[in-house]
């Protein structure tokens, strides 16, 4: 219902497309800037730099197109509304993902994608098979923990009811996180990225051994190939607070 309705007025659908596309830009535009007045960032190039924002925009952006309309659970919660999506015969975390769809986030996925296309061609990367088979997995992987990041801010919202903020705080704020290299931050930041809320698998592991890079805190070699299981892992904990969540929900009595 939401695409048809997004397509009714074709050209209105095609100017914020590209809107979205542009607007979301802006951010790699901040870095092109500040490559501008240096030459590396954290000992980190303009490619490798551009490697890592493609990976984390592409794959919010999936997250985002799929369940991006979480924010506007607490708003459903307040006015009486989320009651409805409880009596049809479809799953409840279905419905609230495909609330007020947008279509036009799309535009996202296309610019991390340009910007990850021109990373793969300028970056000095010695390609092998098994590194050139990461690169879906970090992007599928990535979608998925940040998909369980959406879930469970939903589930924080049925308690909260007004923490749209809150959830954003993590999801919009873990992806531009992820756009800079990890040696830009904090070892403590670092580590709260691995290790509690473990964003960190999305890019930032799996992109440091495709670059050759030393990731900033000692792990194991077999760590690059955790994304899928560290993803797994997310879902499950995401999906287990979101069926928590609607147990405890008692309506709002209106």
């Amino acid at each position: 219902m939401w695409v048809r309705s997004s397509m009714t007025y074709r050209t209105s659908f095609a100017i914020t497309l590209i809107g979205n596309l542009t607007m979301t830009g802006m951010d790699f535009v901040g870095i092109l800037l500040m490559f501008s007045q240096v030459d590396t960032l954290g000992g980190w190039s303009l490619p490798e730099v551009a490697f890592l924002y493609g990976l984390s925009v592409t794959a919010f952006g999936i997250a985002d197109l799929a369940l991006g309309s979480m924010d506007v659970l607490g708003a459903r919660m307040r006015d009486g509304s989320f009651d409805t999506l409880l009596v049809r015969p479809a799953p409840v975390l279905v419905q609230v993902g495909a609330d007020r769809f947008a279509l036009r986030r799309l535009g996202r996925i296309v610019q991390g994608g340009l910007v990850l296309g021109w990373a793969l061609m300028s970056v000095d990367v010695d390609w092998t098979a098994a590194k050139v088979l990461l690169l879906p997995v970090m992007v599928i992987s990535g979608a998925a923990i940040f998909s369980a990041v959406f879930v469970a801010g939903a589930a924080f919202q049925i308690y909260a009811q007004d923490a749209a903020e809150v959830q954003n705080a993590f999801t919009y704020g873990g992806t531009t996180l992820l756009q800079y290299p990890p040696t830009v931050f904090g070892k403590d930041l670092v580590r709260g990225v691995t290790f509690v809320l473990p964003l960190a698998f999305v890019n930032w592991v799996p992109a440091a051994h495709v670059l050759g890079r030393p990731y900033p805190i000692a792990l194991p070699q077999w760590t690059v190939c955790a994304p899928p299981l560290v993803a797994a892992a997310c879902c499950a904990l995401a999906g287990l607070a979101w069926r928590t969540g609607l147990r405890s929900y008692r309506s709002t009595g209106s």
